[in-house]
C-alpha cells in the first residue's frame, strides 16, 4: 500500500487552495493529507485543508520556530511549506529533518538576500542580470532627487517598500494636483508628489522605499523548480499584458531566471518576475516561495506542486518541460467554501447577542372563541 504524504502550509495566500488541489490530484494517485494554519479563521486555506488550526499571534521568529516544530511533531508532517517566517524556519532545517519533516523552502541565506530589494538588486546585478535604475529613499530630499532624475530621463516614477511582497505599498508618483479625478471610480495607485512630501514631513521617522521608473509590460513571472543539487528542473514564464495572460519559454525571460535560481541556491519553488525597461527585460522581483498563480501552469500540463513535494521527499521528478504551451487566458475568481469550525471568531463590529427568551413550560391556553 502506498503511504500517505502529510503536507503543512502555514499562513499563506488564499490562492494556494489550488496548490492543495494539485497535490491531491497528483498523477501517481498517492494519498496526500494537508494541514493548514492561518491567523484568519475565515481563510479558504483552512477550509481546503484536511486538518486546520488557528495560528498564535505576536510570536517572535524564534518562538514561531518552536511552534512550527511542535506542529510538525503533533501532525506527523512529512513536508512543510513555510511562508510566514520563512527565513527563520529555514535556518533550523536540520532540527525539522530530525523530527522527520522536510522543508520545501530555499536556504535561509537565499531567503534573506531577497527579503531586501536593494540587497537583491545589487546581488543580481553583480551576476550580469539587468535591473532597472533605482534609488533607496528614506527622506524628503532623497525622494525629490530620485523623482527629478527619473523625470529628466523621460520616465514616470514609482515607489514601493524596500522590503515587502505582493505589491503592498506600491504607488505611482504624479505631479498632478489632488482633484476629483483621484476620487472617481476605483482607488488609483497614482499619488500626487506634494501629498507624499507632506506625509514625509509629518512622519514620525524615516521611510525605507525603493524609487524606480514605472516599468512597461509585459510582466513575465518565471516559475522555477530547483533541486537541492542546484539543478533547475523547470523554468516557465507566465506572461501578463493587462488582463490577458499567456505562457513563454523564450530564453530572454527564462535564462536570467535560471541563472538567478542556480547562483543563489533558490531551491524548490520560486518565482522570478521581470518587466521591460527601454527595450530589454529587467528584474522586478524575486519571490522565494511558490507563486499564488503557480496552478496556472496546469494549462501547460504541469503539476509543479507535486514535483516539488517529490523533490523534498528525496525523489527526483526529472525535468518538467511543458508538453505544450496553454492558450492565452484570463483569471476569473470563483467561490470557495469557508470551513465551519470552532476557530475563534474575532468579531467586534456586532453588539453582544441578547439571551434568548426561554420557551414557556406549557403551551398557553387557547384564546376563547
Amino acid at each position: 500500500m502506498v503511504s500517505r504524504v502529510r503536507v503543512w502550509l502555514n499562513r499563506t495566500y488564499a490562492e494556494n487552495v489550488f496548490f492543495m488541489d494539485q497535490l491531491r490530484e497528483n498523477p501517481s494517485g498517492r494519498p496526500v493529507e494537508i494541514h493548514a494554519t492561518h491567523g484568519d479563521p475565515a481563510s479558504p486555506i483552512l477550509a481546503a485543508a484536511d486538518t486546520a488550526a488557528p495560528e498564535p499571534e505576536g510570536l517572535s521568529p524564534a518562538a514561531y520556530v518552536e511552534y512550527a516544530l511542535d506542529q510538525c511533531a503533533r501532525h506527523s508532517i512529512d513536508v512543510f511549506v513555510p511562508v510566514l517566517h520563512q527565513a527563520a524556519v529555514a535556518a533550523h532545517r536540520e532540527e525539522f529533518a530530525a523530527a522527520g519533516t522536510a522543508l520545501l523552502a530555499p536556504p535561509a541565506e537565499a531567503v534573506t538576500t531577497f527579503q531586501d530589494k536593494v540587497t537583491a538588486y545589487e546581488a543580481v546585478q553583480a551576476l550580469g542580470v539587468p535591473v532597472p535604475p533605482w534609488w533607496r529613499v528614506r527622506t524628503e530630499d532623497e525622494l525629490l532627487a530620485a523623482v527629478d532624475a527619473l523625470e529628466a530621463d523621460g520616465h514616470k516614477a514609482c515607489f514601493k517598500p524596500a522590503s515587502g511582497a505582493g505589491g503592498v505599498g506600491f504607488r505611482i508618483i504624479t505631479r498632478a494636483s489632488f482633484s476629483l479625478m483621484h476620487l472617481n471610480g476605483f482607488p488609483s495607485p497614482y499619488v500626487p508628489l506634494n501629498l507624499i512630501v507632506d506625509a514625509l514631513r509629518h512622519a514620525e521617522g524615516p521611510v525605507d522605499w525603493l524609487v524606480m521608473p514605472l516599468l512597461r509590460e509585459p510582466e513575465v513571472s518565471v516559475d522555477c523548480l530547483t533541486g537541492p543539487d542546484g539543478r533547475v528542473r523547470m523554468a516557465v514564464g507566465r506572461t501578463k499584458n493587462g488582463r490577458r495572460r499567456g505562457f513563454t519559454l523564450h530564453p530572454s525571460w527564462t535564462e536570467p531566471a535560471r541563472l538567478i535560481a542556480q547562483s543563489f541556491g533558490l531551491h524548490y519553488l520560486t518565482n522570478i518576475q521581470f518587466r521591460v525597461h527601454g527595450e530589454k527585460p529587467v528584474l522586478m522581483d524575486v519571490n522565494t516561495r511558490p507563486a499564488g498563480g503557480l496552478h496556472q501552469l496546469s494549462l501547460c500540463g504541469l503539476n509543479a506542486p507535486w514535483a516539488a513535494v517529490r523533490l523534498a521527499l528525496g525523489e527526483d521528478p526529472g525535468d518538467l518541460t511543458p508538453p505544450f504551451l496553454g492558450p492565452d487566458y484570463a483569471v476569473v475568481a470563483g467561490p470557495r467554501a469557508v470551513r465551519a469550525m470552532s476557530l475563534p471568531q474575532q468579531r467586534h463590529d456586532l453588539p453582544p447577542a441578547r439571551p434568548a427568551t426561554p420557551a414557556p413550560a406549557t403551551a398557553p391556553a387557547a384564546a376563547p372563541a
